[in-house]
């Protein structure tokens, strides 16, 4: 994988970066996520030229959280960290979905752009939003004023436990999208900031201004609405268990940012192609635990030599 990439095709994500420390039958263990670290170590695993503004503290996980997306090839923009570094404590509830219980740091994080940060946002071809605190009237201040007019996708991810106040979440996160050229929205973000209805939720978000809507219903697939038409794609059959969806939507969001700047889709079947390419890329990463961002090309890939191959 090549990092001679133009500033053009470079992409930098704004949003969380933490410590999971999932708790289990297996017992306990750690892992580096946060929405937004995962779409950008997505994007570099894409090929994309990356870098990740986010608060990171300097402590154990900070280093732990900075060697990874090292690791990766992601370069990191972090913004102070007073209270140490993010981590949510992570249990399987009774239906099996994840539930979180974040620490002080996560709930009050706050993001300051540096030059070197506002010189990155300059500078890419696009600029990823995900996990955002909207709720804060200051920090979309600041994150609209580094913005300027830089080309945006925003995927709001909400998390419970860190959402302070619901209605302002919602306004600070429209600001942000009604002028973006791609929004990413959930089943869960339709229910937790809005009144459930995904499809209702798509259609205002365009009415608002977003260049188009990607919306993803987990089992049902997703919808591509843009100013070319309206696409659909069900979700990709791989082989092997599902184990893990916790990762799937960074993983949307990291291949349709990732299309979105390596080439220019303006008619409705360049937009299925990629909306076809992103629900494959999702399918992989839900076959492995973490949100580490799979394709079925690298799960091919893992199984070379095994079973006599």
């Amino acid at each position: 994988m090549s990092n001679e990439t133009s500033s053009a095709r470079s992409v930098v994500v704004i949003g969380d970066a933490l410590i999971d420390e999932i708790h289990d039958a297996a017992g306990v263990r750690e892992l580096v996520g946060g929405a937004a670290l995962n779409v950008a170590v997505g994007l570099r695993r894409l090929g994309i030229e990356t870098t990740l503004i986010a608060m990171v503290g300097d402590d154990e996980a900070g280093a732990h959280i900075r060697e990874y997306l090292s690791d990766h090839g992601v370069r990191l923009i972090s913004s102070e960290a007073p209270l140490g570094s993010s981590r949510a404590i992570v249990r399987r509830a009774a239906n099996g979905e994840p539930e979180y219980v974040f620490n002080e740091a996560a709930r009050q994080r706050s993001i300051r752009y540096s030059d070197e940060a506002r010189e990155a946002i300059a500078d890419a071809g696009l600029v990823a939003i995900s996990c955002f605190p909207f709720d804060v009237p200051s920090e979309v201040d600041a994150l609209v004023g580094a913005l300027a007019d830089a080309r945006v996708a925003v995927d709001p991810n909400p998390r419970l436990g860190m959402l302070h106040d619901r209605a302002e979440f919602v306004r600070g996160f429209e600001r942000i999208a009604a002028s973006a050229v791609i929004v990413k929205v959930g089943a869960d973000d339709a229910a937790l900031l809005y009144d459930g209805d995904l499809d209702a939720l798509r259609v205002r978000l365009r009415e608002i201004g977003a260049a188009a809507v990607l919306a993803t219903a987990g089992a049902a697939g997703a919808t591509l609405d843009t100013e070319a038409g309206i696409a659909s794609a069900p979700i990709t059959p791989l082989a092997g268990d599902v184990i893990d969806t916790v990762g799937a939507g960074d993983a949307t969001l990291a291949a349709v940012a990732a299309g979105l700047v390596s080439t220019s889709p303006t008619e409705l079947r360049e937009w299925r192609v990629l909306l076809l390419r992103a629900m494959h890329i999702a399918a992989a990463t839900c076959r492995a635990e973490g949100g580490l961002l799979r394709t079925p090309e690298s799960l091919a890939d893992a199984q070379r030599g095994v079973h006599g191959s």
